[in-house]
């Protein structure tokens, strides 16, 4: 059984990947400033109530693994703040408030994870097909979808870096699928896959897919957007 750190698991995909990797008995260490009672009353999972915009929460995150775990097997970056608002409304506390999440909360997770990562760890983060060079575009999201990007680039650097240690670095890209967030963005738009759907593709990812991948983005989606 493995030692999984998952980020955003108040709500939606998060929520549902920590359920599943409990539930096959795997150790889940939740991150989310929301605690949902189910996933206190689990005995798999250990809850961290942490604001990844702030730097300095994440003491909880090393203070745990230092005292309890003393190793992470993988961390799968799945917490993510969007913003839907109009480029010339967009102010640059705007883009910190969204990056500080989505790109800082990544990079400083992944750092403070680093000395309890070993050889055969992986670490996912989830992007979006909006972070994907060429990929269709939709206004009014340009906080979030540049973020996205430089989540994959960061990914990708990483891979390259932490490669002789045996560590591998993922991206999944995703498309539209039934959440909270993608009803934010796209009101009234019914997605085809569904949160929990799509946490078991992850789920599977996580385990085996640095068997087969490093440094790489793989586009998750069959619709638009």
């Amino acid at each position: 059984m493995k030692n999984i750190i998952i980020t955003g698991t108040s709500r939606g995909i998060g929520y549902e990947l920590a359920l599943e990797f409990a539930a096959a008995g795997h150790q889940v260490l939740a991150l989310s400033r929301k605690i949902p009672q189910t996933l206190l009353e689990n005995k798999n999972i250990s809850c961290l109530s942490v604001d990844l915009s702030k730097e300095s929460e994440l003491q909880k995150v090393t203070d745990f693994l230092a005292t309890s775990w003393q190793k992470v097997d993988a961390v799968v970056h799945n917490a993510g703040a969007l913003l839907l608002k109009p480029f010339e409304e967009t102010t640059q506390i705007d883009f910190e408030t969204i990056y500080k999440v989505n790109v800082f909360g990544v990079a400083n997770l992944t750092r403070i994870c680093l000395p309890f990562l070993q050889k055969g760890s992986h670490v996912v983060t989830i992007s979006s097909m909006g972070g994907i060079q060429g990929s269709l575009k939709f206004s009014g999201l340009a906080a979030y979808s540049s973020s996205k990007g430089a989540v994959i680039t960061l990914s990708e650097l990483l891979a390259e870096e932490y490669k002789e240690q045996g560590i591998a670095f993922n991206v999944l890209a995703l498309g539209s699928v039934n959440t909270e967030m993608l009803q934010e963005a796209f009101p009234g738009y019914e997605a085809p896959l569904s949160a929990a759907a799509m946490a078991h593709y992850i789920y599977d990812f996580t385990l085996t897919g640095n068997t087969y991948y490093n440094g790489k983005v793989l586009e998750v989606s069959s619709t638009n957007p």
